[in-house]
């Protein structure tokens, strides 16, 4: 790597890093943490669980496409940014900086991708294929979602925007196949 890029990545780097900082502290209010702590746990897989279930009760069987389509990209997602953690082995932020305060619970050790962010694009956009009159409701959760990653001292803002790229890239890639 030359020295012209690696300063590069080191400046990007570092506007990250100093962006995950300035949104983390937003932590110290106790209305925020305490919204973006349920917003995360919801983003743990039960909101998306209970949405699949509402869409069989509601669509019968006009609901099993839906569903599975969700099940099958969830699925996908998880062995992808499994992966990707083992392979990056990025540290969470609250690891690497003393100045951001961890205010949720991470899942597992590493940062890179978001598993919450990849999931919550996942499983909005195909939802949002089928169900378009969800996005008043669907988009702003996803959206929060990603916010709460950082909000929470979980994830970089880099890690936030990959977990999306790569949850909107397997939800595309899924149409191509279903």
């Amino acid at each position: 790597m030359t020295y012209k890029m690696r300063l590069y990545l080191d400046r990007i780097h570092q506007m990250d890093s100093n962006m995950c900082v300035a949104v983390n502290r937003t932590s110290q209010y106790r209305f925020i943490r305490d919204t973006f702590r349920i917003v995360s746990r919801l983003g743990d897989g039960m909101i998306w669980y209970a949405l699949m279930a509402a869409i069989l009760i509601l669509e019968g069987a006009d609901g099993y496409l839906p569903v599975m389509h969700m099940t099958v990209t969830g699925l996908s997602g998880t062995l992808l940014y499994k992966w990707l953690k083992g392979k990056t082995l990025r540290p969470r932020p609250y690891e690497v900086r003393q100045d951001i305060w961890l205010t949720g619970t991470p899942l597992d050790k590493f940062s890179f991708p978001s598993g919450h962010t990849l999931h919550a694009v996942v499983f909005s956009t195909v939802a949002l294929s089928y169900y378009p009159e969800l996005a008043i409701i669907v988009i702003p959760f996803t959206f929060m979602v990603g916010l709460s990653r950082v909000v929470l001292g979980l994830h970089y803002p880099s890690d936030v925007m990959a977990g999306a790229v790569i949850g909107a890239l397997i939800a595309f890639a899924s149409f191509l196949v279903i």
